[in-house]
């Protein structure tokens, strides 16, 4: 028995969490009127441009950091992105940031023409490949990277300080990395007036 549209597409969600996109629809046959129908069934639901879930299919905390990824690269979107700054600490459940946000970054000369939804928040910036990593299946800037971003961004040097500790602690970063980030931390709050505490700043290696 041949299988449905809404079977076809139905097997793509499993494989990314109930999550679809337009461009995946139409490579495998399936145009855009029949999302806009299998929307106003109700067998879909539109969660951004380009960006479908099936309504059932059960959701996780990760799920919404998969939105925003299908999000960016949706229609044609860039490629080379990451999920960073204080997203990425949540992610590596390192301090305990939360923010009401998704971050991403993505390359200073990418191109997002769809709507950005609200609650995501798009950093432009040079992406290295050593800058990237995959975690849980979802694209992360490194700790280094994500901590000194959060730094840079925000200024939030506590924040910061807990991040090295914690990630050091669940063995994401070694000693040396751990100290190279906390001598940077320290040069920041000298530079921005503020007075380092040596043994706050200190890392257990």
């Amino acid at each position: 028995m041949p299988r449905s549209r809404f079977g076809e597409l139905l097997e793509l969600a499993e494989q990314n969490d109930g999550l679809v996109t337009a461009n995946e629809a139409r490579a495998i046959g399936i145009v855009d009127s029949v999302l806009a129908r299998l929307t106003q069934r109700g067998k879909l639901e539109r969660v951004a441009r380009g960006v479908y879930r099936i309504p059932y299919y059960p959701t996780d905390r990760l799920s919404q950091y998969r939105e925003a990824v299908l999000w960016a690269r949706a229609s044609h979107g860039p490629e080379n992105i990451a999920l960073s700054h204080e997203t990425a600490l949540a992610i590596y459940g390192i301090s305990d940031v939360n923010p009401s946000r998704v971050h991403v970054m993505v390359p200073k000369g990418a191109r997002l023409r769809r709507k950005k939804p609200k609650w995501i928040t798009v950093h432009r910036g040079q992406l290295l490949s050593t800058e990237v990593t995959t975690h849980e299946g979802l694209p992360v800037t490194t700790v280094s990277k994500s901590v000194l971003d959060v730094l840079k961004e925000t200024g939030r040097s506590g924040l910061a300080r807990q991040a090295i500790k914690d990630a050091r602690k669940e063995g994401y970063i070694n000693a040396a990395e751990a100290k190279k980030l906390s001598l940077q931390l320290r040069k920041y709050a000298l530079a921005s007036g503020g007075r380092a505490d040596r043994n706050q700043e200190r890392v257990i290696a």
